[in-house]
């Protein structure tokens, strides 16, 4: 074989073996960014897992929570419908009690309706009166604290008490 035969192959063979040198680095970096990679998807997968295992119990707390559903209760039949759902999941003294209320001041403001055809004045007076008792028993709701409405609560307790 001949000098510059030779050379050349002892040239391909430095060649080849930094080659097999980068290749190999290059595998040593893929897996050490791989295994990075792994144990930071795993911490992510942890904390995504706590971070869900404290959302479930607050949900759990809010819709045990009997304020929440009385407050939902006055948003008139669509809030009082959703009410009466979240209530028999989970029945609470407060929820119900004013769940009964929200239905009769939602019964007065039926009766005011047809009030309004009869005389415009005694219906826009008994609409002032059923927005001021809504008024109230909101309050009563924020509060946490069951406050019967003036005149009519306690007959709404007495009327859907099978609520």
């Amino acid at each position: 074989m001949s000098d510059d035969s030779k050379n050349l192959s002892d040239d391909l063979n430095d060649m080849l073996g930094d080659a097999k040198e980068g290749a190999k680095k290059a595998a040593d970096k893929a897996s050490e960014f791989a295994d990075d990679a792994k144990e930071k998807a795993s911490e992510f997968a942890e904390e995504a897992k706590a971070s869900a295992k404290e959302f479930a119990n607050d949900a759990k707390e809010v819709l045990s929570d009997g304020k929440n559903v009385a407050i939902i209760a006055h948003l008139w039949w669509i809030g009082w419908i959703i009410a009466i759902v979240m209530n028999n999941g989970n029945k609470t003294e407060l929820g119900s009690f004013y769940i009964k209320q929200t239905l009769g001041l939602l019964v007065l403001s039926i009766i005011n309706y047809g009030m309004y055809f009869i005389s415009p004045l005694l219906g826009g007076i008994i609409g002032i009166i059923v927005f001021i008792l809504w008024i109230i028993s909101l309050i009563g709701a924020l509060s946490g604290e069951k406050k019967s409405l003036p005149v009519v609560g306690d007959q709404f307790q007495d009327w859907f008490k099978s609520l």
